[in-house]
């Protein structure tokens, strides 16, 4: 498995960017504000204990090949009966190991300064038992377990890497006290064991780092007090980590350094929202104390600042404006590379990747989608076009939301539940539907941030913040600032001209046209739709077509390609349309890129999403990797909930190989091959064609009624409510008062 790893990091090495153009090189040399004025370290706790299970050499292995030079290996040690180190997470094997499968009845119960912990422990057998017995696991059931079974790893194996040259080691020594009391001497391991002292020697226990002081000097090695929780107490002094925080020339006196968790640095309340930054860093830092900070991992959240993005996450303590830690301690070492050697946090730096960024309902990860709110955060955040995926009300008016029913993205459930009903032509489930609704009942609702993953809710603080606009309204914001295009989307056109007698196509074409975006070329205009028949009455010099395939494609056959030239400039396609994934894993791309590219027919893709259940497998919880897949592969627009991401990697070296990092796109069958998988069918000719649209249908009716009420059960007219719809609404009213 390790040598099939290695063999695909070298063919990463060899992929051209753009047909081998280089991207021009943006980063300058940094400058950090770090305790020795250089770069932050980047420390691989248990290797890349993110993906493979912690502390195995395929961890330690994959943390050099694909993080920045220089990245230290951090090992967890604990101790067999007879004195014998070994990396691993935690003390208690239980869940990190197999050892309850070979020792089914060796559960016992020790007291480690005074809790109770039961479970299995390394001082209970001897090393020969543990090496020869006991394999490794995933320890966090949300990542994959295909790479369990791994052996334990000894520390003296990490002080050389596979090429037998000298690697940077750091071990910790997480229970001395412990283990003293049961006869287990961890300093005698040290010095009689290992090759040498390692670089980096850390402990929770101040008593420890103070006997390893005279040998530490000697050799060189920096000693690191580890902080635990504030409440936690060291066991020497018996005072709770949050007091010895507050006495940083006694950690001077034994110690060069510290490692805090990240919330000594940068609080966060309990609706995690990042708090002002502590003075922890500075105050280290004058009293002559490197500060780490820990708990780095690409799939945890730990406060919706971030966005889900990883990156910025880093950015935060190691580019602060005030601080900068002298290092990092991350489950996922590559994305801790990025954030220190390549990412340009200069807004008005060149753009690396001119790759267009698509917004998809504004910002609409970080508030409800299409509002004010979100479009103004996607336009700070650096998007290229804003879109407006346009709905139709009962009374004509266009507006932007993403999508007809309003149940899921504003507070329609709640307030309009009786209008509720089953529209096969729009979609399977019950919906609050858009034509419906009169303008004015529209505006009475609160837009509603739509999240997709149940454990990973977007920002909660902002949940129904912001106002939805009409589409005259976002036309005259994006010509007010000026952003490269818009991106118009229309759907339902046939069944909204002949089911509701409004026409969608005529009122997009006139609000264009009234806002003069026909009569320009300074912005771009890209009107999208899944029906041909829509694209062709958009046959505007200055516009670009761009026809939405739904469904999986695998390849695209000549014919089929022509028949989308003649109505599309360009396509948008979902990305399981240019890679294909299985078990998680990316089995293969297809060709439908090359197909398009060849017609001169551009590529959009989408919808991209930070959060990292998104993301298969081998984006290591990442999407910038993802955002490097697919500018190897030549995308030419990311679709992005999140333009702040994509704007970052747009302008940074990261994709450069003269970088002084390279985040590596992903290449099928990487990190798990596979046996051959199907891919999905080809697109046929006469998917792609549409039948004209229908006349719009004349449904007057009597005005509406003034008052925006929500209908009376009494009235005669009675209508059909699902149980669905109902329990729908209950959800949506919880959530609004939540």
């Amino acid at each position: 498995m390790v040598g099939h790893l290695l063999l695909c990091i070298l063919l990463f090495l060899t992929i051209e960017v753009k047909d081998g153009a280089k991207l021009p090189l943006v980063e300058k040399q940094k400058k950090f504000m770090t305790l020795s004025g250089g770069q932050p370290e980047v420390v691989a706790l248990g290797g890349y204990s993110g993906f493979f299970p912690s502390s195995t050499l395929s961890a330690y292995d994959f943390a050099l090949d694909i993080s920045m030079p220089g990245t230290i290996q951090y090992c967890n040690v604990h101790f067999s009966k007879d004195n014998v180190g070994y990396c691993v997470a935690q003390i208690n094997l239980m869940n990190t190991t197999s050892i309850e499968e070979f020792d089914p009845k060796g559960i016992k119960m020790y007291n480690i300064y005074g809790q109770e912990v039961h479970g299995y422990f390394g001082l209970d057998y001897p090393a020969k038992v543990l090496y020869e017995n006991v394999t490794t696991r995933q320890n966090i059931f949300s990542r994959s377990g295909v790479y369990d079974g791994a052996p334990l790893v000894a520390p003296f194996q990490l002080f050389e890497d596979r090429n037998k040259t000298p690697a940077r080691v750091w071990l910790n020594i997480e229970n001395e006290m412990f283990y003293s009391e049961h006869k287990i001497s961890a300093e005698s391991y040290l010095q009689n064991e290992l090759p040498r002292l390692p670089e980096f020697l850390s402990s929770p226990e101040i008593g420890f780092l103070k006997s390893m002081a005279a040998k530490a000097a000697k050799s060189k090695t920096k000693l690191i007090l580890t902080f635990l929780g504030l409440d936690d107490i060291e066991p020497t002094t018996k005072k709770p980590y949050g007091s010895l925080i507050k006495d940083l020339p006694m950690i001077k006196s034994f110690a060069s350094g510290i490692v805090v968790p990240k919330q000594y640095i940068l609080p966060i309340d309990k609706a995690k929202m990042l708090q002002p930054a502590t003075t922890l860093v500075q105050d280290a830092h004058k009293a002559g104390l490197s500060v780490y900070a820990s708990s780095f991992a690409n799939d945890r959240l730990w406060s919706y600042n971030f966005s889900y993005d990883p990156v910025q996450e880093y950015l935060e303590f190691t580019q602060n404006s005030e601080f900068s830690v002298d290092g990092v301690l991350s489950e996922f070492p590559s994305t801790a590379s990025e954030a220190i050697a390549c990412i340009n946090l200069d807004k008005k730096a060149s753009r690396a990747v001119p790759t267009l960024i698509i917004s998809h309902n504004g910002a609409s990860g970080d508030f409800p989608g299409s509002t004010d709110l979100a479009y103004n955060k996607a336009i700070a955040d650096g998007t290229d076009v804003l879109d407006c995926s346009v709905q139709m009300s009962k009374d004509g008016v266009a507006f932007c939301s993403d999508r007809a029913d309003l149940m899921k993205t504003t507070t329609a459930a709640a307030l309009f539940i009786d209008r509720s009903k089953n529209i096969k032509e729009i979609q399977s489930a019950d919906g609050v539907f858009s034509f419906d609704l009169t303008w004015n009942e529209i505006k009475t609702l609160k837009p509603m941030i739509e999240s997709f993953f149940p454990e990973l809710p977007r920002n909660p603080a902002f949940k129904n913040s912001g106002k939805l606009l009409t589409l005259p309204e976002f036309l005259e914001l994006a010509k007010a600032v000026a952003v490269k295009g818009i991106f118009i989307s229309i759907r339902n056109a046939a069944f909204l001209a002949a089911k509701r007698g409004l026409d969608i196509v005529g009122t997009v074409s006139s609000a264009l046209s009234h806002s003069k975006f026909d009569k320009q070329t300074l912005q771009k205009v890209l009107v999208e739709s899944d029906d041909t028949s829509v694209l062709d009455q958009f046959r505007i010099p200055t516009y670009e077509r761009v026809l939405y395939i739904n469904d999986a494609i695998g390849s695209v056959p000549d014919q089929a390609v022509k028949e989308v030239k003649k109505h599309a400039n360009a396509v948008h396609v979902r990305r399981n349309s240019i890679m294909v994934a299985e078990n998680s894993f990316i089995a293969n791309f297809t060709e439908t890129i090359p197909a398009f590219h060849a017609a001169n027919i551009s590529v959009y893709v989408g919808i991209l999403r930070n959060e990292y259940q998104n993301l298969a497998l081998d984006y290591l919880s990442d999407p910038y990797v993802e955002l490097a897949t697919l500018t190897v592969l030549q995308v030419d627009g990311f679709l992005t909930e999140y333009p702040s991401t994509a704007n970052l990697f747009s302008r940074s070296s990261c994709v450069n190989e003269e970088s002084p990092y390279v985040t590596m796109p992903v290449q099928p069958g990487m990190m798990f091959p596979q046996e051959a998988v199907a891919e999905p069918p080809q697109l046929s000719p006469k998917d792609v064609v549409d039948p004209p649209l229908p006349p719009v249908a004349n449904t007057s009716s009597p005005p509406a009624a003034a008052s925006n009420k929500q209908t009376s059960s009494a009235t005669t007219n009675t209508l059909r409510v699902h149980a669905q719809s109902l329990f729908f609404a209950a959800v949506v009213v919880l959530n609004i008062y939540a």
